[in-house]
């Protein structure tokens, strides 16, 4: 063998050698800050929940809000749906990482919602409803079921049924299922309130969130009495939300019908009246609409990741939920596949950045990150309120943490 093969072959090794040596490396990195951020969401979990945790209260109500701003004075409300909300959240936590203070502190406000807010509608007396009154949740309103209140009791309570079978008897979630039927137009949308005092079915005002909040709702009662009436109407739900929005490039974030198209796509195509493919159209118009709103400007570093512009967290947590529910079916082969992953990784680590680690707020998420620089009436008004910890921005947080710790893809 001649000395310039001899050269050509020790060249290829070496070449051969730098290769697979740097790929070592980078998948050694890429497995370590894997790790970090895999212990970061632990903690960042288990300071959450400790938060939900030390704000329920002995009856069951959870502290609605506190501003981290002593100076502020925070008006005293409540909200049933958010109520619900945080029972679905602690759920999720306790099925993650069970623990005795947790499992008690969501019996106590699953109870509080079955025996303070769940009756019959007067004329109806096997439809069933969550109710909002103004003795819970403050205010001069008059009792009214909310589309969206239901559908978040309904999701709440068949978590629960995951935690402690028997705990809602099942014709009282199919009570609860048949006020979310009731409610539906031949179309698919809904009336969004029912109101006694007013003449029953509202539908003067529409929510961006009730439908998916009530579709995702049926899905998982679905899932406990496999009564195909309930795919039927969160098809419908669905595929009114697809054609209603089809032909736009900017639509809401609605991440309860991202969350609720996921238990759908479960499902066999046989078993859908609507077409995966409808779904999965609408689930990329959706994401792709959320990408637009994401901070890729590295010169804002406290707003990096997140989606929204003024450093509010909760719109990135919401927007999280959505992203990573659509991740669970979108195939890995899709155009747009790698984009959704940097979304969501980097909407991560924004939210990780934003939670209060220490002190009596530990675990809290802020409405805002960031203070405004301005002494304008609006800016005044937003920086008191930046402060503020509210029971859903910590629910939220927590579902999209649990969500991406225990999503295949990642």
């Amino acid at each position: 063998m001649n000395i310039l093969k001899i050269n050509n072959r020790l060249k290829f090794i070496t070449k051969l050698f730098t290769l697979f040596l740097g790929t070592f490396l980078l998948l050694s990195c890429s497995q370590s800050e894997s790790s970090k951020t895999y212990t970061r969401i632990d903690t960042a979990i288990q300071l959450a929940t400790d938060y939900m945790v030390r704000a329920t209260d002995a009856q069951g109500l959870f502290l609605y809000t506190i501003n981290m701003n002593q100076e502020v004075h925070v008006k005293p409300s409540y909200n049933m749906l958010r109520h619900a909300g945080a029972i679905y959240a602690m759920c999720t936590a306790y099925e993650n990482n069970p623990n005795i203070e947790l499992r008690n502190a969501i019996l106590r406000a699953g109870s509080f919602l079955q025996d303070s807010t769940i009756y019959a509608l007067p004329e109806e007396p096997n439809i069933m409803a969550v109710w909002s009154d103004s003795k819970i949740v403050g205010g001069k309103n008059p009792v009214s079921a909310k589309l969206g209140g239901t559908g978040l009791g309904l999701i709440a309570l068949t978590r629960i049924e995951r935690i402690q079978p028997g705990f809602t008897p099942v014709p009282t979630l199919e009570g609860l299922g048949d006020f979310i039927v009731y409610s539906q137009k031949p179309d698919g949308s809904y009336y969004s309130k029912y109101i006694p005092s007013e003449g029953g079915r509202m539908d003067n005002w529409t929510s961006l969130y009730y439908p998916g909040e009530a579709a995702l709702g049926l899905m998982m009662l679905y899932e406990i009495d496999k009564n195909d009436k309930w795919i039927k109407s969160a098809a419908k739900t669905l595929e009114y939300l697809a054609k209603s929005r089809e032909g736009y490039t900017s639509v809401p974030a609605d991440h309860w019908a991202l969350m609720a198209t996921e238990k759908l796509m479960e499902l066999p195509q046989e078993k859908l009246p609507i077409s995966k493919d409808i779904l999965l159209s609408h689930t990329l118009q959706i994401c792709k609409s959320i990408f637009t709103t994401q901070i890729l400007d590295s010169s804002r570093a406290k707003f990096y990741g997140g989606f929204n512009s003024d450093g509010r967290v909760t719109p990135t947590s919401t927007r999280l939920e959505g992203l990573i529910a659509a991740r669970s079916f979108i195939p890995y082969d899709h155009y747009i596949s790698d984009r959704l992953d940097k979304a969501i990784t980097l909407g991560i680590t924004f939210l990780l950045n934003s939670q209060i680690k220490d002190g009596f707020y530990s675990g809290g998420f802020p409405r805002a990150v960031k203070l405004k620089k301005d002494n304008n009436l609006k800016v005044k008004n937003f920086n008191k309120k930046a402060t503020e910890i509210r029971i859903d921005y910590v629910q939220h947080a927590l579902s999209a943490m649990i969500k991406y710790k225990n999503s295949n893809w990642n």
